[in-house]
C-alpha cells in the first residue's frame, strides 16, 4: 500500500479526537510538597496504582513545601483546584483545621501501626519518621549524641536546617528543642547560631546543599539514609542517634470541602492505608507506613538509627504555642 499523508493526517486527527472524547475518567487534584510529587518520589508509583484500581487520573501538584501547599490552598479558597491535601504533619494539621476548608474523613485510624495513639476527624496519616540530623561518616568522624553536643562541636562545623514558618521538619526541630530545653530553648538557640549555616524554606534545598558538600550535617530523617544504601549503593550516610529521644513527624492527608470529587478523594484516603500504599512508602518516600504488610519492611530498615522514644507534642498544644515558639526562635537567631 502506498503512503498516503493526507489520509494519515486524517487518521491521525480522528484518533485524537476519539481518545479526548473517551477519556472522561475524573482527575483527583492532590497539592504536595515538591518530594512527594517528583519522579524520584513516591508520587507517579502512587498515581498509577490509585489509577489502575480505580479507573481516574491523578494529578499531583508539587510545592515547595506541605505548608506551602497549605498557603496556596488558603489564598485559592473555595475556588481551589485541589481535592486533596497531603504532606502536613501532626503538628501544623490543628491550623490547617482551623481555616474551616477540610472536610472529615470519618474512616477508621485506631488501628493503624504508629508509635503513638492517632485520633483526628479531618487529617489521615499515612507514614511517619523521626526527624535526626543527617552526616557523611567518611567527613564526620565524631557526630555529635545529643544536642549539648551539637553546641559543643568546633564553630567550623556547619549545619542545614529548615525554617520553621515554611517547613515541617523546621517546626519539628523546634518542637524538639523547646520539649527538650523548655524555657531555655531561646538560650539554647542563641548557643547553636555559629553552627547554623543557613535556613532554607523546604526540605530539598537543605538536602542539595548538603550533599553539595556545603554543610557537614542537615536536619532531615532517621529513614533518610535508606535511600542513600539502597538507591546508590553508599552506606557513608547516617543519621545522629540523640540520646534525649527524636521529634516524630507523622505525615496527614485530608480532602477539602469544595472538592467536586468527594468520594474518589475518600476513596484515595482510605487507599493510603492499603498494602499497595504501603509497600510504595519505605523506598519512595522513605519513611515508615502506617500499616504493616505481608512482606513487611526491606532488611535495610533493621540498620538505621532506632531513637531511644519518640517524642511528639499533640496538635492542639503546638497550635496554641506555636507563634510564641517561633517569635522566640526568631528572637534568639538575630545577629
Amino acid at each position: 500500500m502506498m503512503f498516503n499523508p493526507i489520509r494519515t493526517l486524517f487518521l491521525i486527527l480522528l484518533f485524537s479526537i476519539a481518545s479526548f472524547a473517551s477519556d472522561t475518567r475524573p482527575t483527583l487534584t492532590i497539592y504536595t510538597y515538591d518530594a512527594f510529587a517528583v519522579s524520584w518520589g513516591p508520587g507517579p508509583k502512587i498515581k498509577e496504582a490509585f489509577e489502575k484500581e480505580y479507573d481516574c487520573n491523578v494529578k499531583f501538584v508539587g510545592l515547595s513545601s506541605s505548608i506551602g501547599a497549605l498557603r496556596k490552598i488558603q489564598l485559592e479558597g473555595k475556588n481551589t483546584k485541589a481535592d486533596i491535601l497531603l504532606g502536613l504533619d501532626t503538628n501544623i494539621a490543628q491550623a490547617a483545621n482551623k481555616t474551616g476548608l477540610f472536610a472529615k474523613h470519618d474512616l477508621n485510624t485506631s488501628n493503624l501501626d504508629l508509635p503513638v495513639p492517632y485520633t483526628d476527624e479531618y487529617f489521615v496519616p499515612y507514614d511517619y519518621s523521626y526527624v535526626a540530623f543527617v552526616y557523611n561518616e567518611n567527613k564526620v568522624k565524631n557526630p555529635p549524641t545529643s544536642f549539648e553536643a551539637l553546641a559543643a562541636m568546633p564553630e567550623d562545623f556547619k549545619i542545614v536546617i529548615q525554617d520553621p514558618r515554611s517547613s515541617t521538619p523546621g517546626l519539628s526541630l523546634l518542637l524538639w528543642v523547646k520539649e527538650i530545653y523548655k524555657e531555655k530553648a531561646g538560650e539554647y538557640w542563641k548557643r547553636l547560631s555559629p553552627h547554623i549555616l543557613t535556613i532554607t524554606k523546604g526540605w530539598s534545598e537543605s538536602y542539595g546543599l548538603f550533599l553539595k558538600g556545603e554543610a557537614d550535617m542537615v536536619l532531615s530523617y532517621t529513614t533518610s539514609p535508606a535511600y542513600h544504601i539502597i538507591e546508590e549503593n553508599r552506606t557513608n550516610f547516617k543519621s545522629a542517634r540523640f540520646n534525649e529521644g527524636h521529634y516524630g513527624q507523622i505525615e496527614v492527608a485530608a480532602m477539602l470541602n469544595s472538592s467536586k470529587h468527594k468520594d474518589l478523594a475518600k476513596k484515595f484516603l482510605q487507599f493510603m492505608h492499603s498494602e499497595t500504599f504501603a509497600e510504595i512508602i519505605p523506598t519512595a518516600n522513605w519513611a515508615y507506613p502506617v500499616v504493616k504488610t505481608k512482606e513487611g519492611l526491606p532488611k535495610v530498615f533493621e540498620t538505621l538509627t532506632q531513637p531511644s522514644k519518640m517524642i511528639l507534642l499533640d496538635g492542639k498544644t503546638v497550635e496554641a504555642h506555636r507563634k510564641e515558639i517561633i517569635n522566640e526562635w526568631l528572637r534568639a537567631l538575630e545577629r
